[in-house]
């Protein structure tokens, strides 16, 4: 049992240290390059922290076990909103800007619909990955060409020059999916070792561990006062879970998705996003909370409460 615990322990370690990094790097980009920090979070930040999804995404189907990544997928987005967004907002309350709705947020929706059909459907397919993916370049080209520079300089920007900001991304980007990786394994062994169902352990460890890069983030990115980073990967990483994630099952190995992923899981996760946007658009110009924060808390360990009773893995 002490080599899980070592890694567990280590892996967070690095993932902390790697998390905080990762934000001033990502803050250096924004700025040097003139780019605003929601464009750096909707896209950079985010797809770096979805890296751990699309890893374990291309394995599972790669071995013939698709029904893992699209659970992965949906589980993911679930505790980003639950869990990420929520202990980011008990941590420190998240202004709303009002590009976030005006712009990102339909997005997300869209998104979400798309892939209730692709799951819906019976089959997820060639064509369902496709159509998956060309909304995300869609979703990339909209993102780029509404993007304004912030015309307001943000807080504790480190002194990088572009070179090294991207270096820093590259590089932390690396041990933020290597880390989470490491408490994935670590976890699953202690798990096991304490006599755990491999089912729960699919929802509980794979599903969370492959978010602790988001909520490493996001929480560093809400204590250093990057609010838009923190949001905007919540929101983008979300984004890339269903249009670069889900893909990779449709492509590498179409199939019948489980019914329970296309019905239990996605409808929970569809409901955590109509609730997002309802609270996005209720408070904005405003601030998401410590009484939502906890709300969104309590929702998360209500739907993991609920699969646990079940005995069944997301």
């Amino acid at each position: 049992m002490w080599i899980p615990l070592v890694t567990v322990a280590l892996g967070l370690a690095v993932l902390t240290w790697s998390a905080d990094r990762f934000v001033n790097a990502a803050a250096a980009t924004a700025s040097r390059t003139g780019l605003s920090a929601m464009l750096i979070g909707m896209t950079v930040v985010a797809l770096g922290t979805s890296a751990p999804e699309m890893v374990v995404a291309l394995f599972a189907a790669l071995d013939g076990l698709p029904n893992l990544a699209i659970g992965n997928a949906l589980g993911s987005n679930i505790a980003n909103i639950g869990l990420v967004l929520g202990a980011t907002a008990l941590a420190r309350p998240i202004p709303v800007p009002f590009s976030l709705v005006r712009r990102e947020l339909p997005l997300l929706l869209g998104a979400t619909g798309i892939t209730g059909y692709a799951l819906g459907n019976g089959i997820l397919g060639h064509f369902d990955g496709l159509i998956l993916l060309i909304m995300m370049v869609f979703s990339v080209w909209w993102l780029i060409r509404a993007d304004t520079p912030d015309t307001s300089p943000i807080s504790e920007i480190p002194d990088m020059t572009v070179k090294s900001a991207l270096s820093w991304l590259v590089i932390t980007l690396l041990l933020l999916s290597l880390s989470s990786r490491a408490l994935v394994w670590g976890a699953s062994e202690l798990a096991r070792g304490l006599g755990i169902s491999e089912l729960v352990i699919g929802l509980t460890v794979v599903a969370v561990g492959t978010s602790l890069p988001e909520l490493a983030a996001c929480v560093a990115s809400a204590v250093k006062r990057h609010h838009d980073l923190a949001i905007g990967n919540v929101i983008g990483s979300n984004l890339f879970n269903l249009l670069t994630v889900l893909p990779i099952p449709a492509l590498v190995a179409p199939g019948a998705p489980d019914p329970d992923a296309a019905g239990r899981d996605y409808r929970v996760m569809l409901l955590l996003t109509l609730a997002l946007a309802a609270l996005l658009l209720w408070q904005r110009q405003g601030r998401l909370g410590r009484p939502i924060g906890v709300a969104l808390l309590l929702s998360y360990a209500a739907y993991l409460a609920w699969l646990g009773i079940s005995g069944r893995a997301t």
